[in-house]
């Protein structure tokens, strides 16, 4: 039973992790502005570049980077640790070796969620694409390339930032299956990719609207943004 507890709050910190809020902190402390009132009111990267300024973009998207990255990192150490830990009795056949790729998979997960369900928001936030993208470098980085290469082109042939980030979110459910990843890990970019898409539907329907904005460009449907 202890295993357990001290297994969910591993999970929890991972959570926390991820649910720093740095797109509004940025907007807080370089403009005294509150991000979920302004453009798409998300507090990703994105919207920080549009609100704030591109030298915090930068920031924010490599802060975001890192809070998935640091993540998956600390289930790597804390999870093998409890197994070192006397007082800890984990269940019977289920050593460090079977459980820490799921272990650092959920982790990921909470990271993932933190982003952009941050209790520190009243669980709004962002759109999970840039920390899913840490997560994603710190599991397996030539899956992690791979789509941020396909996201970099996007980006630069359309110019239109949700594209480019979904477009690389696919293009890491296909490459997963290319590497001899563990199942864990597949399942992972599977749930992960299908979870940050689903968080940019508002901009999958300007993008079938022909409404998208370009970077540079206001959105004009900022109101049809999810306020979550």
């Amino acid at each position: 039973m202890l295993f357990w507890v001290a297994a969910t709050g591993g999970l929890a910190i991972a959570y926390l992790i991820g649910s720093t809020p740095t797109g509004y902190l940025a907007g807080r402390l370089l403009k005294g502005i509150d991000l979920r009132e302004h453009g798409s009111k998300s507090t990703g990267a994105t919207n920080v570049l549009r609100s704030v300024g591109t030298w915090p973009f930068f920031a924010v998207l490599l802060i975001d980077l890192l809070k998935g990255a640091a993540a998956v990192a600390f289930a790597r150490l804390f999870y093998p640790w409890l197994y070192t830990l006397p007082a800890v009795m984990p269940p019977t056949g289920l050593g460090p070796t079977a459980l820490t790729p799921w272990a650092l998979c959920v982790a990921g997960l909470a990271a993932v969620l933190g982003h952009s369900r941050s209790i520190w928001l009243r669980f709004r936030g962002g759109k999970s694409a840039a920390t899913g993208l840490g997560v994603l470098l710190a599991l397996s980085w030539p899956v992690g390339l791979g789509a941020a290469a396909v996201s970099g082109v996007v980006l630069a042939a359309s110019r239109i930032m949700s594209l480019s980030s979904m477009l690389g979110t696919l293009a890491a459910i296909v490459l997963v299956f290319g590497f001899p990843e563990p199942l864990p890990y597949r399942l992972l970019v599977i749930a992960g990719g299908a979870y940050v898409i689903l968080r940019h539907r508002a901009n999958i329907q300007r993008l079938l609207a022909g409404i998208e904005p370009r970077l540079g460009q206001a959105s004009p449907e900022a109101g049809a943004e999810p306020r979550t």
